[in-house]
């Protein structure tokens, strides 16, 4: 597939240049920023008080990760009218699915709301255009999505989407923790880039759990999903199902590169949407890649105000 490959003529004016080994500042002449050696990459900058907006491969569809737990949370509150209140046992599902982005709490809301309906659901209703359901629908990670649709779903969220709703999606993405519920360090991009408040969704994938350089979550994030008959026997549907052979009609996206996926909002009122998404090589560590990826967010999200 045909991946961006260079961050168009915006980042001229930049002062924090990235510094990661084998990242190229631009020269004036060109204007522009070499991406690290094996890494491709889209993402969209929009500046919600100005209107300016800025991106690079933004319709270029990738596997979500856990970024589709925005769809899973939005289909589920969205499903019920403005007066529905959450029950505890569902609170103990959504608040540690999107603060600590919990495979569990999203695999059971995933079998229990319909599976890949959730995609297809979401997509209308929020009008995304590059966004498929998965080829297995067990495997709600390998959902396409692009950058463009990303930052038009928190657009609805933030402006469309019922208030009640919307403040406790944005409420629980601003106590994003540090670690996942998997011991993963997901302070990589746009925490390590930007400044508080900010509220952020990450996606990974294709690095394992805890892996070399990760040492500091050693524990799991401070919301985690109670292990219950339901959530034992969607996580089990979702492992049979994800071992099936997948469709012929699927999304030809990358499922072998790894992902390591940035997105959310910065500000007090979330002035700014920024949605990042890298693929690197399977021979980089987590660590070289959280470096790279943090980088990059930096440099992209201060591009739009350049504009």
């Amino acid at each position: 597939m045909q991946l961006a490959r260079r961050l168009p003529a915006l980042l001229l004016g930049l002062t924090a240049l990235i510094t990661t080994p084998g990242v190229a500042a631009a020269s004036p002449a060109s204007g522009s920023i070499d991406l690290p050696p094996g890494m491709t990459a889209s993402w969209t900058v929009l500046d919600r008080t100005t209107g300016a907006r800025s991106g690079s491969g933004e319709h270029q569809q990738y596997r979500s990760a856990s970024v589709v737990k925005l769809f899973i949370a939005l289909d589920y509150l969205e499903s019920h009218g403005p007066g529905y209140s959450i029950p505890a046992g569902d609170l103990a599902l959504l608040e540690p699915m999107l603060r600590s982005s919990d495979d569990k709490a999203a695999s059971t809301l995933w079998v229990r709301d319909g599976w890949e309906q959730i995609v297809v659901r979401t997509a209308h209703r929020v009008g995304l255009s590059d966004t498929e359901p998965p080829a297995r629908r067990g495997m709600w990670g390998h959902t396409a999505i692009s950058a463009a649709d990303i930052v038009r779903t928190y657009q609805y969220i933030l402006t469309e989407a019922t208030p009640k709703y919307r403040d406790f999606i944005m409420s629980n993405l601003r106590q994003s923790t540090k670690c996942g519920s998997d011991k993963f360090d997901q302070s990589f991009g746009i925490p390590g880039a930007l400044p508080r408040p900010r509220a952020v969704k990450q996606g990974w994938s294709g690095f394992g759990d805890s892996p070399a350089g990760n040492e500091e979550c050693t524990e799991p994030g401070r919301a985690e999903t109670p292990d219950t008959p339901e959530v034992r026997e969607a996580v089990a549907a979702v492992d049979r199902d994800s071992r099936r052979e997948a469709r012929a009609d699927a999304a030809d996206i990358d499922l072998t590169s790894r992902a390591m996926h940035t997105t959310g909002t910065v500000g007090a009122n979330d002035e700014k949407i920024v949605v990042v998404l890298p693929l690197e090589p399977t021979t980089l560590s987590w660590s070289d890649s959280a470096t790279r990826i943090t980088d990059l967010t930096r440099a992209v999200s201060t591009a739009v105000s350049t504009d």
